[in-house]
């Protein structure tokens, strides 16, 4: 049975009273315009996984990871404050979404200033981050706003309001007064995390002393989980792309090919894994637990990102335009994927209080097929050959769980804590 037309009135964004929306509010999904929002940092991660590739292709090592972090940090932190704000108080009415699309037109100058920032670490005099702070503070003054508003309409949680609007605050004195300094690199970068640090520490004040916001714990499993698909497809684009240019110049082969095929095949191991993560019902069931559940995603997220950079890199090599060997070349995306599917596995073991004897033995055989790709790297075997070994590691933990996982965590989630 179709559901009644809309009157004209309610197909009009007049303004709501911002009072903060249920937590148990059913079948709550993102929005058009959450998905809008992420749509500007495909940008943002396609230009850090971009710098990270070429400075790790070139074996400038240090100053790729270095800038891929800061970058990371800035890009995942500027998503995480919007998505938790707007888990707990979108109207989706017009000011919302005015001052929500100034907020994307800071991500995009932010993005902009990534090739600059990259470019002064790796020249190693100072930090050049002045393009990013001016788009971030774009972005945190609109968020400003929306927390006061927010506090002035938000009723009981008009307290944690306050704290989250005064420590953006505080923090953008921060980043703009780093820019005024002449602060050498290793100076700014430790200012940095320390102001990283106080932006972090900000939700976790505003939660536990400030009565906390009303967040919905599957809406925001879910944001995350496209957040980590946007991560994913900026994998997917820079190997085709990349693939392509190679084809272009050399031809199509079987090397090409089997590279292709070793990014296609990871990145879907990756998400198939990821999804094996119940973040929803844990969260549901324990919302404290959300702090350590949303600050760690920034580091897997991060990581399969850098998944499709090494792959980058990877590809560079097979068209002899990398400076590094083939066990470099191979780390580049071993060690990002190490990170990604060890992070999975500690945030399960944190959402379920529980270790699991399952998860020990198929990190163990995953670690095994890691290994096997770098014997057969040691051997003499090609890249691509090795890339697609180091494929099947996600593969493990797939089959793993089809076949005995699931029952683990069903028992898990009843309440079971016991070792499998």
């Amino acid at each position: 049975m179709s559901s009644a037309p809309q009157s004209p009135k309610d197909m009009r964004h007049n303004l709501i009273r911002m009072r903060g929306r249920d937590p148990d509010e059913p079948h709550r999904v993102a929005s058009p315009l959450e998905l809008l929002f992420d749509l500007t940092f495909v940008i943002a991660f396609g230009l850090a996984a971009s710098h990270l590739a070429h400075g790790l292709a070139e074996g400038h090592f240090l100053s790729a990871v270095i800038g891929f972090g800061f970058s990371s940090f800035a890009i995942c932190w500027a998503w995480i404050n919007f998505t938790w704000f707007a888990s707990a108080f979108d109207t989706d009415d017009w000011l919302y979404r005015l001052v929500t699309m100034v907020q994307m037109i800071g991500v995009l100058i932010l993005a902009l200033g990534i090739p600059r920032m990259f470019a002064s670490i790796e020249q190693g005099a100072y930090l050049d981050n002045s393009v990013m702070v001016l788009g971030y503070v774009i972005m945190r003054v609109a968020m400003i706003f929306q927390w006061l508003r927010a506090a002035k309409q938000g009723g009981n949680q008009r307290h944690a309001c306050h704290i989250y609007a005064a420590a953006i605050s505080i923090a953008q004195i921060g980043w703009i007064a780093q820019i005024f300094f002449d602060l050498s690199l290793t100076a700014s970068l430790m200012f940095g995390a320390i102001l990283a640090i106080f932006e972090l520490a900000g939700p976790y004040v505003a939660e536990r002393v400030g009565g906390g916001i009303p967040w919905h714990p599957h809406h925001i499993a879910e944001r995350y989980s496209l957040f980590a698909i946007i991560a994913l497809g900026e994998g997917i684009v820079g190997t085709v792309a990349t693939l392509s240019a190679v084809i272009d110049s050399e031809g199509f082969s079987p090397a090409v090919g089997l590279v292709g095929l070793a990014g296609i095949g990871l990145t879907f191991g990756m998400w198939w894994i990821y999804y094996l993560l119940p973040s929803a019902e844990a969260l549901e069931k324990n919302r404290d637990k959300s702090f350590l559940w949303g600050y760690g995603h920034m580091a897997i997220v991060a990581s399969i990102v850098a998944t499709g950079a090494g792959l980058h890199v990877a590809a560079n090599f097979i068209e002899h335009k990398a400076h590094i060997g083939p066990t470099a070349t191979l780390l580049t995306v071993a060690v990002p994927l190490v990170i990604f599917i060890g992070g999975l596995y500690a945030l399960y073991s944190y959402l379920m209080q529980s270790g699991d004897t399952l998860h020990r033995w198929l990190l163990l055989a995953t670690a095994c097929v890691i290994a096997l790709a770098f014997i057969a790297s040691w051997s003499g075997l090609s890249m691509p050959i090795c890339l697609v070994i180091l494929s099947l590691a996600p593969a493990v933990s797939v089959v793993g769980y089809e076949v005995w996982g699931h029952l683990h965590t069903a028992a898990m989630l009843r309440g079971s804590h016991g070792n499998g």
